[in-house]
């Protein structure tokens, strides 16, 4: 038996320790599937000429990408008896042929479609931290996966805080592209214009080499601009309206990003801000699109929330759907403009310390929307963002930090995301 076969197999005895826990992140886990799959990386990583970059990793895979013989069912009852997908979407097959091991199918708000990660049909995981706090969502078995050591990384999906949030709330680091730079081909769409694929993972090295090879670029990594860096701070937007904790952590963050050297530097984007509504009526427009079929059996089978959610687009005219998505070209250029001349964003991931299950079912559509609204910012606009965990405050769980760009500057965002790893964790 090798090593990654008996890495495999030690994974898969963490998950059965679970028990019925296991449930709530996966919505399919077999471990003979997955050992078939060690096997396969195995003679892949001796027969291969030169090493290959996720050799042995382990990685969750959210259930909106298509693997060959397996039901794609955005953790709903609706899809759960489509038939099984027929081949690898791009990214799965991107990350097998780099030596990885797919790991089980996890769980998810159902559709993608919230920022909490409460699930009715499968149960809703803890986070890592605190027993009954919400995971996060959509990719909140994921990051539960990678959270709890199950797994290297999580294949995890960004409609308008997907990633970065159970990031965020796991001590992770999570990374949203540019929409352009990974295939969406065999990943189940929630909103076409803003779906993004990335991933999910316990450090910065490892996030960047998932990134790179789910991207298609065989670069081996990134270099850390030296000297000092140019960083915007928003104003009116991100960083108004923040709780006690998230406050802390950012305030934390830019102090000891002033020591290392760096020029914080007050930016203005309330336009941003203003600009909020149109994620709303955007999103629900274009999931209202792909379900409008549906929407009578959703009413029995479907997660309510989210159903909701969907429904919001029929109190909305054609006109206001059609000026809203005009009004998002605008958002994008303006967006890019404001951020020329700096070398990145920084931010707050969070709006909020993240609360429990009970409280987000008890209050949804505020908590929800307060765990969308920093991330979901920069959806709208079209960017590219990483979010990575912050330590220094002595309160406990970490903080997390946010780091945006304008569409296309992905390398550029994740040569910053590896210096300010370094002056804020210590990392490299």
């Amino acid at each position: 038996m090798g090593e990654i076969v008996e890495k495999a197999r030690a994974a898969i005895r963490r998950v059965e320790a679970l028990g019925d826990a296991a449930s709530a992140i996966f919505t399919e886990f077999s471990p003979a599937r997955i050992l078939q799959a060690a096997a396969e990386a195995e003679a892949l990583v001796a027969a291969a000429d030169r090493p290959l970059p996720l050799a042995g990793m382990l990685v969750s895979v959210k259930d909106l990408y298509d693997e060959a013989g397996q039901r794609t069912t955005a953790a709903s009852l609706l899809l759960k008896d489509r038939e099984p997908a027929t081949e690898d979407c791009p990214v799965v097959a991107r990350i097998k042929a780099a030596g990885a091991v797919p790991f089980g199918r996890t769980s998810m708000s159902e559709f993608a479609y919230s920022g909490v990660g409460i699930n009715p049909h499968y149960g809703t995981p803890s986070n890592v931290f605190e027993e009954g706090g919400i995971p996060g969502g959509s990719t909140s078995g994921g990051g539960v996966t990678v959270g709890l050591g199950l797994c290297d990384i999580a294949l995890g999906t960004d409609t308008g805080g997907s990633i970065r949030i159970p990031s965020a709330i796991n001590g992770l680091y999570g990374y949203k592209p540019s929409q352009d730079k990974v295939p969406l081909d065999g990943v189940h769409p929630l909103a076409a214009s803003f779906d993004t694929c990335g991933p999910l993972a316990t450090d910065f090295a490892t996030m960047l080499a998932a990134y790179q090879v789910v991207s298609g670029g065989d670069a081996p990594g990134v270099e850390a601009p030296a000297g000092s860096l140019r960083l915007a701070v928003p104003e009116n937007a991100f960083t108004n309206e923040l709780d006690e904790w998230s406050r802390g952590h950012f305030e934390a963050a830019k102090a000891r990003l002033v020591e290392a050297g760096h020029e914080l530097v007050p930016l203005d984007l309330g336009f941003l801000h203003e600009a909020l509504p149109l994620n709303r009526i955007l999103v629900s427009a274009e999931a209202h699109e792909l379900y409008k079929d549906h929407l009578d059996t959703l009413v029995s089978v479907g997660d309510p929330r989210v159903l909701t959610r969907i429904r919001f687009r029929e109190t909305l005219s054609d006109d206001e759907v059609a000026e809203a998505w005009a009004a998002r070209i605008e958002v994008i250029a303006r967006t890019a403009e404001a951020l020329s001349g700096f070398d990145a964003m920084v931010a707050p991931t969070l709006q909020i310390r993240p609360p429990s299950i009970a409280e987000a079912l008890a209050d949804f559509d505020r908590i929800n929307a307060a765990m969308l609204r920093n991330t979901s910012l920069l959806n709208l606009a079209d960017a590219c963002a990483m979010s990575m965990p912050t330590h220094g405050t002595g309160s406990g769980r970490p903080g997390a930090l946010m780091i945006g760009g304008a569409k296309g500057h992905d390398e550029h965002v994740l040569s910053v995301g590896a210096r300010l790893d370094r002056d804020l964790n210590g990392a490299g």
